[in-house]
C-alpha cells in the first residue's frame, strides 16, 4: 500500500490522505449511534486533544520545515513569518464572511459570526467546524506537494505522519459535532450527516494545496507556514476557548498536552 502511495502523483496522494481524514471524521460522528447524551468532560477533553494535535503539527510538520527549507537564504525566517501571518489573516477573512457559531455559544445572537443569515444553529455549527477543517486540508496538501518538489525537508513519511495526526484528531472532532446536534433534538442519522459533512472540505483543499505547491515550487516555505498560521488561528480562536469554557479546564489542558505529545512523536518518528 505504501509503495502504491509513493508512486502516485502528489495531488492524488493528497486527495487520498484527505479522503482518509474525512472517513475518520465520519467514524467519530458515528458515535452518535452509540451514545445518547453529550458528556461535557469528554467534549472538553476532545477539543483540548484536537488543539494539541494541531499545535504540534503546526510547528513540527509545517513551521520547522518552512524555516529549514529557507536556510540558504539571507533571511531564512522571512518566508515562514510572512506565510504564518498570511495564514491567520486568511482564516480571519473566512471568519468574517462565513456565518458560523461556536459549539459552546450560549446566546446565538451574540455569538454568531460572519455575515447575517437566517441559518439554524446546527448549520452554523457545521460551518464552524468546516471552517477549521480548511487549514487541515491545506496542510496535508502542502506536505505531499512538498515531497514532489524534491525539498530535503519534505518527506513522504513526514507527510503521512501529518495526515495520520490530523486523522486521529478528526475522530473526536466528528463526535464533538454530531453528539451535541443529536442532543439538541435532531435524529441520529441527521446528526451523523452533519458530523461527517464537516470534513468534506479536507480532500478538496488537500488537492488544492498540493497543486499550488507543484505549480509554483518556490512558494513551498510560504505555503507550509501559511497552513501553520491558519491552524494556529483556529486553535486559539476556537478550540482552546471552547475546551476551557466549562468546568473541566484541567482535563482539557491535559488532553491538549496529550494530543501535542502524540503528534510530536508521530512527526519525529516518521519525519
Amino acid at each position: 500500500m505504501l509503495d502504491y502511495i509513493a508512486s502516485a502523483p502528489p495531488f492524488l496522494q493528497a486527495l487520498i490522505a484527505g479522503i482518509v481524514t474525512w472517513l475518520l471524521t465520519a467514524l467519530g460522528a458515528a458515535t452518535v449511534f452509540i451514545f445518547k447524551n453529550v458528556n461535557h468532560k469528554v467534549l472538553s477533553s476532545m477539543q483540548g486533544f484536537a488543539a494539541g494535535i494541531m499545535i504540534a503539527a503546526s510547528f513540527w510538520s509545517l513551521l520547522q520545515p518552512a524555516i529549514e527549507s529557507s536556510a540558504s537564504s539571507p533571511l531564512p525566517w522571512l518566508p515562514a513569518a510572512i506565510g504564518f501571518l498570511l495564514g491567520g489573516v486568511f482564516i480571519r477573512g473566512l471568519d468574517y464572511v462565513i456565518p458560523h457559531i461556536h459549539q459552546n455559544a450560549t446566546d446565538r445572537t451574540q455569538q454568531k459570526e460572519g455575515v447575517k443569515t437566517s441559518l439554524n444553529k446546527n448549520t452554523l455549527l457545521l460551518l464552524a467546524i468546516t471552517l477549521h477543517n480548511i487549514p487541515e486540508g491545506l496542510a496535508i496538501g502542502v506536505a505531499f506537494g512538498g515531497v514532489a518538489t524534491g525539498n530535503a525537508q519534505a518527506t513522504l513519511l513526514g507527510a503521512l505522519g501529518l495526515a495520520i495526526g490530523i486523522g486521529i484528531q478528526n475522530i473526536p472532532e466528528g463526535a464533538a459535532l454530531s453528539l451535541p446536534i443529536h442532543a439538541s433534538g435532531q435524529s441520529k442519522w441527521k446528526s451523523f450527516n452533519y458530523g461527517q459533512a464537516s470534513a468534506l472540505v479536507e480532500p478538496v483543499f488537500a488537492t488544492i494545496g498540493a497543486a499550488a505547491v507543484l505549480v509554483v515550487t518556490p512558494i513551498l516555505p510560504y505555503a507550509l507556514a501559511f497552513a501553520a498560521g491558519a491552524m494556529i488561528f483556529v486553535v486559539v480562536e476556537e478550540l482552546i476557548p471552547d475546551s476551557q469554557s466549562s468546568q473541566n479546564t484541567d482535563l482539557a489542558t491535559l488532553s491538549l498536552m496529550l494530543g501535542f505529545t502524540i503528534m510530536m512523536i508521530l512527526d519525529v518518528a516518521l519525519g
